[in-house]
């Protein structure tokens, strides 16, 4: 299931979502997370340091678990925009780096700590999956499908196999915990990929 799909299938009842409300609730909840650690975020937290309603959250996110997750891997700081031609192996090592980073804290290794030991069906390990493992593979088949269309690369081992080798590694060694995380890691994984993908200029013949 992907990010897309699964965002339709979430409840929306009430009055239209408001992205400023949105953003103060991600940051509310950001500050929480990182302040207070994971057993202290809670909907009613959130909701009295946002000034929302609970009714506003749960038109995002079912649960606090969904909510703990969207807010961890939240960037407070303003993205930086990299849209032009050619800037996509940036914009997907930009988002590798942010998810590297953002795990080599300490409520990082707290999070990779607890999803380990995690029943895979409990609700954080689901709101684990889909809100920074499928989050994370949509945000790259955008990234990639957007660069294919510019003639920039070539999915020919197909979009799915291609984001497996992206973030499996990383994932993978977040759970296990054998090597440590490292913006070196992630860029050799950018590195490899990008050479396997990337559309070379035909040379001229003279």
């Amino acid at each position: 299931m992907s990010q897309a799909d699964f965002e339709s299938k979430s409840p929306r009842p009430g009055r239209p979502r408001s992205e400023a409300a949105r953003i103060a609730i991600l940051r509310a909840a950001h500050q929480i997370l990182m302040e207070d650690g994971l057993g202290r975020l809670t909907v009613e937290a959130v909701a009295e340091r946002a000034r929302v309603g609970k009714p506003t959250i749960y038109r995002y996110w079912r649960n606090a678990q969904e909510l703990v997750m969207a807010a961890f891997l939240a960037d407070p700081a303003p993205a930086q925009a990299m849209d032009d031609a050619g800037a996509a192996r940036g914009r997907l090592q930009a988002q590798m780096n942010h998810l590297l980073d953002t795990f080599d804290t300490v409520r990082g290794r707290q999070i990779a700590l607890t999803m380990a030991a995690a029943d895979p069906e409990s609700e954080l390990a689901k709101a684990f999956r889909t809100r920074i493992m499928l989050q994370c593979r949509e945000e790259g088949r955008s990234i990639l499908t957007e660069a294919e269309s510019r003639g920039e690369v070539h999915l020919t081992a197909g979009i799915e196999t291609i984001l497996d080798l992206i973030y499996a590694p990383v994932f993978y060694r977040l759970l296990v915990g054998h090597k440590p995380l490292s913006r070196e890691f992630g860029s050799g994984i950018v590195d490899l990929v990008w050479t396997s993908i990337c559309i070379r200029p035909s040379r001229e013949i003279s």
